[in-house]
Formats: structure tokens, C-alpha cells, sequence
């Protein structure tokens, strides 16, 4: 099967590679992805897989009935989404959309996934159980497409023994896999601050209560949630990435506005916090005799990999790729609504190496500079279709 699910990748590579191409060529933003979705569409039908669209707005869920196909059913994730990001790649398949990027991957995961089903349904007649593919919309924003498609039974008729989601790396080198078992990433909450004081000029503060020196004051008393309040034990991370207050340098505005992100990786703790944050930033304006509203939006919960799952894909990778090609990962305070989906069934989110150090390919995720090296294509849909037919369990 190793050899087949080989031979296979390698010669639908050059087909699936294009297809990643027009995916990247034409972005498109969460719950919004109606030609990718189509694109989708398209190809299980070309293979001769039974699907269902509309699925949490975009969303298209396939099924690949291998033999007993009720012996075990294995679900493989892939997201559809792009980011408001102006690409600065100089690529013949650039971004054609200004301002719309594949700056995280998931035209790879869209593809490989596109490619591992092609592969899967050749061998259908060779392997127990069922495999549910999974084209998922809005990763990138909240609520996130995973908690919208499980509300509407995604994983339900049939219900997975495990699901399985890749990611893109550039960290790691193409023709890596990385494995993370246990808590593998954080929860991730929006926190927006209005800080609203009493406007003036600049030369006479003291008829003021300036939101500016207020919103400093809140920043700085904030970072007592991570340093002081929190278990060493508890890893959190609380950052503002977003400040806007005032037009001129002259004027003492009326309001300041904040935003930024909690991260955790205990459910309980973070709840704790929020109160905190809440408890905190409002004080502290009333301090200065200005007032502060506070907005936390709750996100996705962390991310934990079931250890014997992942395990076993671990070893299965090794088995497909050679062990000095397996790594292992370190728990990351980013965040992915796979969690969502790891929150209810046993979950392996690992990572697909696309760096090319040579080639200066290593440009961060949500950058407009991303770039991946195709070679990773046939690896992802190659591993995908390889742990499908090894479910947890099963002989490798």
C-alpha cells in the first residue's frame, strides 16, 4: 500500500500542483470562498466521490467507502480561506486579487486534500473503513468554519474514530513532518479596550484626562496577568497589536481604542483571566478618572492532540518518510480551530515542512512574502492518504 499510495502522489503531482495554483491565483476570505468551494466541487465529482456542499455556507464534505467501510471511519481537514494580505511574491500564478492573499497555506491543505481523495478513491477497494474529507471555510476568522460545521453535523453519519489535519511549515525543510503530541497550540481570544477620557488641547493637560497616558497605564498594568497572575505551569501570552487614538500631535483626544489577543492553554485559567483583564483595565482608567470598556470574544480553545493517535501517525510518517525526516514539535502559542474539532474527537494536527533554506524560502506564515516550495505537494497528499488507510489501530 506504501508503495502504491507512493507511486500514486508522484503521478498526480504535476495535476494537483495546478490545481494549488489557481487557488492561490484567486483568494478568497472566510465564508466567502464560492470558486474554491466550486473548484472542489468539481474535482470529487471528476473522481466519483459522493459529497455534500453548502455545508456551513462553503463548506463540501466528501465520503470514500473503502472495504467494511463501517469498521472505521477516518476524517481528513483541510481549510479553504485566505487573509487580507497584499502578496509580494513575483510569481506567474500571483495573487489576482489586491489585498487577498494564500499567506497561511491553505491553498496547499485544499490541495493535497483534493490530491490524498483522488488517491484514496483509486485504492477504495484496498483498505478498511471509511474516509470523510473535510473542505472547511473560515479558519481564519471567528467563529471559525470548524465549530459552524460541527454544529451542522459534520461530524456526525458517520461519526470519525479520529481526524486528521495538516498544516504548512516553512520552518521545517520540504520533505519534513512535524508531530506535537498532547497540548499542541493555545486558545486565542479577542480583548478590545475603549479607553475614554476628556479631550483638550495639548498644551494645557491638566484641564484633560488624556485616554493616551490612560491606555499606557492599562497596557503596562495588564502585563501583571501573564507575569504575576498566572501558574508557571500555565503558559499564557496577552499582546495588543492595534492602538488608535487622536488625529494631531497638538490634541488630546476623547478616546483611545485597543485590541489585542489572549493566549492560553487551560480553559479554566483562561476564563480567570478574562475577569481580570476586565477587572484590571477598568480600575486603572478610573484611576486616572477616565473610563475603559471592556469587550473579550471568546475564541478557539487550545488545541490537544490525542497522544496514541498521534503516536501512531507518528510512526506512521516514519514508516512513509524515513524517521531523520520526522521532527518533533514544540507546544506554539498560535491557535487553529482544528481545535474545535480535537475538543470532541481523537485528534493528530502536525505539520508539513514547505521551507527551502536555499532558495531563502522561509518567510512566516501571515506575510506577504510566504512562500512554499511545490515539492511539499506530493508529500501532504501522499501522507494524508497514507494515514487514512493506517487509522489508529491498524497495522502500518
Amino acid at each position: 500500500m506504501l508503495k502504491k499510495i507512493k507511486e500514486l502522489s508522484a503521478s498526480y503531482a504535476a495535476e494537483v500542483t495546478d490545481i494549488r495554483r489557481q487557488i492561490h491565483a484567486y483568494p478568497e476570505l472566510a465564508f466567502d470562498e464560492v470558486k474554491t468551494s466550486q473548484l472542489v466541487q468539481d474535482k470529487l465529482a471528476e473522481f466519483g466521490i459522493p459529497f455534500q456542499e453548502n455545508v456551513a455556507k462553503t463548506g463540501v464534505v466528501g465520503l470514500i467507502e473503502g472495504k467494511n467501510p463501517e469498521s472505521r471511519v477516518t476524517a481528513l481537514r483541510a481549510d479553504m480561506d485566505a487573509l487580507p494580505i497584499l502578496e509580494d511574491n513575483d510569481l506567474p500564478f500571483k495573487s489576482t486579487r489586491d489585498g487577498l492573499m494564500h499567506a497561511c497555506g491553505h491553498d496547499v491543505h485544499t490541495s493535497c486534500l483534493i490530491g490524498a481523495a483522488k488517491v484514496l478513491k483509486e485504492l477504495s477497494g484496498e483498505f478498511e473503513g471509511t474516509v470523510k474529507l473535510i473542505f472547511q471555510p473560515s479558519e481564519e476568522k471567528l467563529p471559525g468554519g470548524a465549530s459552524v460545521m460541527i454544529k451542522e453535523g459534520v461530524l456526525e453519519n458517520p461519526t470519525p474514530n479520529s481526524i486528521i489535519g495538516q498544516h504548512v511549515s516553512p520552518e521545517l525543510e520540504v520533505g519534513q513532518v512535524g508531530f506535537c503530541p498532547g497540548l499542541s497550540m493555545a486558545s486565542a481570544d479577542e480583548v478590545y479596550l475603549r479607553v475614554r477620557g476628556q479631550g483638550g488641547h495639548a498644551a494645557m493637560p491638566q484641564a484633560c484626562i488624556d485616554p493616551i497616558l490612560v491606555s499606557a497605564h492599562i497596557i503596562t498594568a495588564l502585563q501583571h496577568v501573564v507575569s504575576r497572575r498566572s501558574h508557571p505551569s500555565t503558559p499564557c501570552v496577552l499582546s495588543f497589536g492595534k492602538i488608535v487614538g487622536g488625529a494631531v500631535n497638538n490634541v488630546i483626544p476623547m478616546e483611545v481604542n485597543l485590541e489585542g489577543t489572549f493566549r492560553a492553554m487551560n480553559e479554566s485559567w483562561r476564563f480567570q483571566a478574562h475577569d481580570i483583564i476586565k477587572e484590571t483595565a477598568e480600575n486603572t482608567a478610573k484611576a486616572f478618572g477616565a473610563c475603559c470598556d471592556v469587550d473579550i470574544r471568546v475564541g478557539y480553545p487550545f488545541l490537544i492532540n490525542d497522544v496514541e493517535l498521534t503516536n501512531h501517525c507518528s510512526k506512521l510518517a516514519e514508516a512513509y518518510m524515513g524517521k531523520e525526516n520526522v521532527v518533533d514539535m514544540e507546544m506554539r502559542m498560535g491557535a487553529e480551530d482544528f481545535a474545535y474539532y480535537s475538543q470532541i474527537a481523537r485528534g493528530c494536527f502536525y505539520r508539513l515542512g514547505t521551507g527551502n533554506s536555499e532558495k531563502g524560502w522561509k518567510s512566516s506564515v501571515h506575510t506577504p512574502t510566504f512562500m512554499v516550495d511545490e515539492r511539499a505537494i506530493e508529500i501532504g497528499m501522499g501522507m494524508m492518504a497514507w494515514l487514512a488507510v493506517n487509522g489508529i489501530g491498524s497495522e502500518a
